[in-house]
């Protein structure tokens, strides 16, 4: 009988992959207290934050020749906890990474923006032309306007007027030298 209970205790221990079987009262809720356990450290793993090792509580009854490394490494452990304040590493590191990272909806708005600015300076330089070519066929059409006037003059009899066409020609000859 007592050959067993050995046995049946070696076969609970390690028959379900690593899953310790609880001591009698401990079923269920042991169970998923482990679990929760479980989770919780790999959720520490994930943020790069879990100490697995235990902390050493440091005591008064150092060994006398000791004492002072330990003293000084409490002392060094306590200043550097106010540095790694995990809620200021969170808040930069989340900057960091927004100003790095580029998700694919802020890539496509930034091309957009891109694209948008493009069409607009196209548009802009395509009314600059226009304008430009508009007030040169104006300019072009007053001066015809006003050497065609010259021209066209006649007479009380209706024939030509020489002397304007005469000064036309030297005013145009004028300009040329």
């Amino acid at each position: 009988c007592a050959t067993d209970r050995s046995r049946a205790d070696t076969v609970s221990t390690s028959g379900s992959g690593g899953r310790q079987e609880p001591s009698e009262g401990q079923g269920f809720a042991f169970w998923r207290k482990q679990k929760i356990q479980r989770e919780y450290k790999k959720l520490l793993k994930k943020e790069g934050k879990a100490n697995f090792q235990q902390h050493v509580q440091y005591t008064e009854n150092y060994p006398e020749h000791l004492k002072h490394l330990y003293l000084a490494e409490e002392a060094l452990e306590k200043q550097r906890k106010p540095k790694n304040d995990p809620v200021l590493l969170e808040q930069t590191s989340d900057v960091t990474q927004r100003k790095l990272k580029k998700t694919s909806n802020r890539k496509a708005k930034e091309e957009y923006e891109k694209i948008k600015f493009e069409r607009t300076k196209k548009k802009e330089a395509a009314k600059k032309r226009k304008q430009e070519r508009e007030e040169a066929q104006r300019l072009y059409k007053q001066k015809k306007m006003e050497t065609y006037k010259i021209l066209s003059k006649r007479t009380k009899k209706g024939q030509p007027n020489l002397n304007l066409q005469m000064e036309y020609l030297l005013q145009k000859i004028q300009q040329k030298i």
